[in-house]
């Protein structure tokens, strides 16, 4: 297991309103228990891979089912994160 942080922004697609798209996303990050900050251009998450992974597989999916999403995801191991010393 490796800790990692991660960048997600969430893109919603002919929708006339973002910001279920994007909430839907949001919350399943929440609902997953994953530690994240939201900033202006997206969001970024930190912890164990597979915990991180699996927020995102569901933050896709809840974002997906309001309408067309795109999700652009950057992964490292090597970015410093809240908690973690550089």
């Amino acid at each position: 297991m490796y800790k990692v942080a991660a960048q997600m922004s969430v893109y919603p697609l002919r929708q006339t309103e973002v910001t279920p798209g994007i909430g839907a996303a949001l919350d399943a990050l929440a609902e997953n228990g994953v530690e994240h900050e939201t900033g202006v251009l997206g969001t970024t998450l930190w912890g164990d891979d597979e915990k991180v992974f699996r927020a995102l597989l569901e933050a896709f999916r809840k974002s997906a089912s309001v309408g067309g999403t795109t999700m652009v995801v950057t992964i490292s191991n090597a970015c410093p994160y809240p908690g973690k010393e550089k």
